[in-house]
Parts: structure tokens; sequence; C-alpha cells
């Protein structure tokens, strides 16, 4: 897959499913600070598409972006930032809830963990959530690029076991060479050009046992 085009759409504090907003959408998910602005300007060989702080938690609106004009990729705010408090990050797990309730063009998820840690609680939750709801993803460890080659499989093992995935079903990810790009583009080649051609997306129904339960 090549990115030909990629620009900014809009915000949004609450979900709307109205123009523009009527492509197929390939959703971003992960933990304040997990590489996800850095990921997207990657993968979309954009240094400033998405802003890049170094403040975690600076995510707090629904970013949407139109990518080759035939899809669009939504960057979901981060989850599990401690100095956040506690009625912003409500806010926040709304805003996601209000979110996989409503969008019916969902497609794919890319779920993002830090390859240098083990998957938090929430990170657990989340997988559970796609899993329980029918909602294909894929996860993506990043920041390969701070961990040596050798001890690759040292960081992923724990990662598989508490994401119950696959080792070859991970995409190593680092925004600062490069790698792991070409895969995850093929991933999403596959996942969105699936959607096109068959008319699919994800129908999610968000009921109080299958949300996503992040930490408040």
């Amino acid at each position: 897959m090549d990115i030909r085009s990629a620009s900014f759409l809009t915000s949004m504090a609450d979900y709307s499913e109205a123009a523009p907003i009527t492509l197929p959408q390939l959703a971003v998910v992960g933990r304040s600070n997990v590489g996800k602005s850095s990921l997207i300007n990657a993968l979309c060989n954009r240094k400033k598409l998405c802003k890049v702080s170094g403040t975690p938690g600076k995510t707090r609106l629904i970013n949407v972006f139109l990518i080759n004009e035939a899809f669009h990729l939504v960057d979901l705010p981060g989850y599990g930032f401690a100095k956040v408090d506690k009625a912003e990050k409500m806010r926040w797990g709304r805003m996601m809830e209000r979110y996989f309730r409503e969008s019916t063009l969902l497609t794919h998820a890319l779920l993002l963990v830090d390859i240098r840690h083990e998957p938090t609680a929430d990170d657990v939750s989340m997988g559970a959530f796609f899993r329980g709801n029918g909602i294909p993803y894929t996860v993506i460890a990043t920041k390969a690029d701070q961990i040596s080659r050798g001890a690759r499989q040292k960081h992923l093992a724990p990662i598989c076991r508490a994401m119950l995935v696959q080792p070859w079903e991970v995409v190593v990810f680092s925004s600062e060479s490069g790698e792991g790009r070409e895969a995850l583009l093929t991933k999403i080649e596959t996942a969105m050009t699936s959607a096109l051609s068959a008319g699919e997306v994800c129908d999610t129904i968000i009921t109080e046992e299958s949300r996503p339960q992040t930490a408040e």
C-alpha cells in the first residue's frame, strides 16, 4: 500500500457520523505516550501531520484524517495517563465509548503497546473489548528502536501472553527508523481493501458489560 495523500479533516469532542465523516475508518488506540502521533506521521510519511507532544495526554479530542481520499484514520485519546484528573479521564472514557458505540464505519483498529514494557491493564482490557465485540485489530509494538534486535523476543513474549496474540501477528514498529512501516501498510491495505470491496464495517453494539474498562 502506498499512502499518496494524507490530510487532517476534523477534531471532535463528541463523535458524530455525518458529512464529512462518511468513509471506512481505521482507528488508532493506545495509552498516553505510546507513540500514536509519531506512528501516524511515520505511516503517512508526514512529519507534522499529527502534532507530537513531549507531554503525555495532549490528545484530548477525536482527530480524524483523510487517507488517499478513500478512508479515515481516527486518532483516539490516549488512556491511562496518571497525571490527568479523574474527571478528565472519565470524559475521555465517555468520548471513546461514544465513538465505539456510534461508529458504523469502523473497519479495523491498531492497538499500540510499548515494546519496552508489559501491557497495562488498560491495554489488556482494550484487546478484550475488541475481541468481545468482533472488531478486527492489530497489536503494534512501538518504540522498537529502543530495544536491541537480540532482546526483541524477550520483550515480545509477555506482550503476546497478555494480549492473547501470536508473535507473528504483532507488528514491531519504530517511527524513528521506519522499521515495520511496510508490514503495517500491508496489514492496513488488506483490512481496508477487503472492507471497501465487500462494503463491510463493524456494527458494534456497546453494552455495560462489553464497553472497554479503562482505569479511572
